[in-house]
C-alpha cells in the first residue's frame, strides 16, 4: 500500500488509509537538505506481520522480531521514496519497550519467569547488535533507550521499537 503525504513546511508526514491515528515516518528537512526521519513505533508481532504481509505472526522471540522491524522501516523508507536500503540512513536513536513475558505465570513458577526474562534479554541484545554488525557495517550505532513495560498493544510482540534516524544526502554520492 502506498503512503498517503501530507507537507507542512519543514515536515512531511507518511500515512495509510483515510482515517490515520498516526503517521508510518515523518521527515523533517534539515537546512542542507539532509532528512531527520522519525519513524513510527513498531513491534515484530502482529505490526510487521501487517506491514510486510506475513502469514504468521511471530510470539515472543526477539531474534525474529528485530529484524522484522527493520525490515518494515525499510520497506518505508523505499515506499516513501526517501531510499532503498535502511543501511542508507544513520540512526541517531532506538527506543525500545519491552514487555514482560507472557508466560509462565510468575506467582505459579517464578524461577521459570525469571529463566523467560534471561531468555528475552539474551534473545534480544544478540538480535539488535546482529543487525547492525550484519546490515549497517559502516554506520555508527545510534544512541539506545530501554525501557521494561508490562505489555504493548500487539499482544505477541516481546519489544516495540521507535527510531529517530539521518538520511544524509552528501553521504549518499
Amino acid at each position: 500500500m502506498s503512503f498517503q503525504i501530507k507537507k507542512r513546511g519543514k515536515l512531511t508526514y507518511y500515512y495509510q488509509g483515510d482515517d490515520p491515528v498516526l503517521s508510518a515516518l515523518v521527515t523533517e528537512t534539515q537546512p542542507d537538505g539532509d532528512l531527520k526521519i522519525y519513524f513510527s513505533g513498531l513491534t515484530g508481532g502482529y505490526s510487521a506481520s501487517s506491514v510486510l504481509g506475513l502469514e504468521t505472526v511471530t510470539f515472543m522471540d526477539p531474534e525474529i522480531e528485530i529484524p522484522l522491524v527493520f525490515q518494515c522501516w525499510e520497506k518505508w523508507l523505499r515506499d516513501a521514496g526517501i531510499c532503498q536500503r535502511l543501511a542508507d540512513v544513520d540512526f541517531i536513536e532506538i527506543h525500545a519497550f519491552g514487555c514482560q513475558p507472557k508466560e509462565p505465570n510468575p506467582l505459579v513458577d517464578p524461577e521459570g519467569y525469571v529463566k523467560e526474562w534471561d531468555r528475552l534479554r539474551a534473545a534480544y541484545r544478540k538480535a539488535y547488535a546482529g543487525y547492525f554488525k550484519e546490515q549497517c557495517p559502516d554506520n555508527g550505532l545510534p544512541a539506545r533507550f530501554t525501557v521494561h513495560v508490562v505489555d504493548v498493544p500487539d499482544r505477541a510482540a516481546s519489544y516495540e521499537f521507535y527510531g529517530v534516524a539521518l538520511y544524509q544526502k552528501a553521504m549518499q554520492k
